[in-house]
């Protein structure tokens, strides 16, 4: 009788906050940064010459991921991979990137991850950078997609609305104009300036062309940040479940920290756009506990690649080195070209101050996503999405989550990591020209073979190559890499 007691008020104790749970499912935020590297953050790099005091805090209050990667080296792979679980590769984008006039990527059945959370009575936010291909009304059908044959004033027939956001605030690549929705802001007609172009800004190197009156590089984080913390505060307000996909066009190329965040760092105006981004974070943090909803929020900070190659000039100018001391920079299949931050928060759930060696990827946020919500994932969905929650409850794993990691680089090469090895399915893992002053302080070994063997462990700056003397892990990892390149999930 006793033991029936118990029971019954163990039930009653349990049952209100079960009922919480299932009336409050938690509120998720993922903010992609684009082109920072591992070591950019000085919670990652003790000899980072980059402030981040939001990110670090971040870190304190959740779990750091020290050895999470990027699906590919470069932007528009990496966006699909997280926004579906799979990797790019198995798409019809084999190398490189969408430009501002592709077609979109995301196939028109493929489930994506805010599209499984709208299906579960979420709303989807997206803010900022989206890369993955637009659809236009054009004024001339068999003209070329360019701003001036763009009708403006029609509504876009595909934007991210339908890959599942119910919201979102943009970029309308072609050109430099903000998109809400389906339509934009101001049309975009008048030709870009680019001989007047402030000094403390670097670059652009895309979208070159035209821009809506007014436009100006400075402008889009705090419009970003603003959209967000006001589809943050308006989704709280009316006790909706959100996803917020923050995805700025920082720290890459156009570099452009407004005023307040100029000398900031002793790492340059990249330097200082990193802090901006810092403090972009820390405003949108603001907002969620304002907003009441940060006990009850995960957020993940990660970003789309490693550190662009003008890194390489920041080790000589300022002794900053964005992959933390790793060979390779975006674009490459080394360690720097794909090694990201990661950092999730998710108060209850998340111990303070933990950290995972665990090896994950972008593409496992999906996977992870589903299994907070009890989503079942079918088989031909998110295939190469693991669940990363028992490493986010600090669980005691016996196997590593992931059978292997592939790599992929901007020329479409492959490399894949399996514990402490990886192989490079080239000659070379580099995508860009790598200093020799680098090299020599990295102290790497030529060779003349033509794959590349690793052991991360015991070289974790990937200088001397062990195919030659290990051709049996060599083997191996490549009998898993024709695998899942010949089709199949790797989940």
């Amino acid at each position: 009788m006793k033991s029936i007691i118990l029971r019954l008020l163990l039930l009653c104790a349990i049952l209100p906050f079960a009922t919480l749970a299932a009336e409050q499912p938690p509120n998720i935020v993922v903010i992609l940064a684009d082109d920072l590297g591992y070591g950019d953050l000085s919670g990652n790099n003790p000899d980072s010459k980059i402030p981040t005091p939001v990110l670090d805090r971040l870190a304190d209050e959740g779990m750091n991921f020290t050895d999470a990667h990027s699906p590919s080296g470069v932007c528009t792979p990496t966006r699909y991979g997280l926004l579906t679980g799979r990797y790019c590769w198995r798409t019809h984008l084999k190398r490189g990137v969408l430009n501002g006039a592709s077609a979109p990527l995301i196939e028109p059945d493929r489930l994506t991850l805010p599209a499984m959370l709208a299906s579960r009575g979420y709303v989807t936010g997206h803010f900022g950078k989206w890369h993955l291909g637009r659809r236009w009304h054009l004024k001339d059908p068999d003209g070329k997609i360019t701003p001036p044959n763009i009708d403006w004033t029609r509504p876009a027939p595909y934007c991210p609305l339908d890959a599942g956001f119910t919201y979102s605030f943009a970029l309308a690549q072609p050109a430099w104009a903000f998109m809400e929705n389906r339509m934009v802001s101001a049309e975009p007609t008048e030709p870009f300036d680019f001989t007047h172009i402030p000094s403390h800004i670097v670059g652009p190197n895309n979208n070159k062309g035209f821009q809506q009156p007014g436009f100006t590089f400075e402008q889009m984080i705090p419009n970003w940040v603003a959209k967000t913390k006001a589809f943050i505060a308006r989704s709280a307000a009316a006790k909706k479940p959100f996803f917020a996909y923050f995805a700025p066009i920082c720290p890459h190329r156009p570099i452009n920290p407004n005023q307040e965040f100029q000398g900031k760092s002793d790492c340059g105006v990249f330097g200082d756009f990193v802090c901006e981004l810092d403090a972009a974070v820390g405003s949108i943090l603001d907002q969620l506990k304002a907003s009441g909803v940060d006990q009850n929020t995960l957020v993940v900070f990660t970003a789309d690649n490693g550190a662009e190659n003008n890194a390489y000039g920041h080790i000589a100018t300022y002794d900053h080195w964005s992959s933390g001391g790793l060979r390779g920079c975006k674009r490459d299949l080394y360690e720097g070209g794909h090694r990201v931050p990661f950092i999730a928060r998710w108060p209850g759930q998340i111990r303070l101050g933990s950290e995972s060696d665990e090896i994950v990827c972008l593409t496992d946020i999906m996977a992870t996503v589903a299994a907070i919500i009890d989503y079942p994932l079918p088989a031909n969905a998110a295939e190469d999405s693991y669940n990363l929650l028992p490493a986010l409850r600090s669980e005691k794993l016996t196997t590593p989550i992931r059978e292997a990691t592939v790599h992929h680089s901007a020329r479409g090469t492959f490399a894949i990591r399996q514990g402490d090895w990886v192989y490079i399915d080239a000659p070379s893992g580099a995508n860009n020209r790598e200093p020799d002053s680098v090299l020599k302080t990295l102290g790497v070994k030529p060779h003349d073979q033509q794959t590349e063997l690793f052991n991360l462990r015991t070289d974790p700056r990937q200088t001397t190559n062990l195919i030659a003397e290990r051709p049996d892990q060599a083997e191996r990892l490549l009998a898993i890499l024709d695998r899942y390149r010949a089709g199949a999930p790797s989940r």
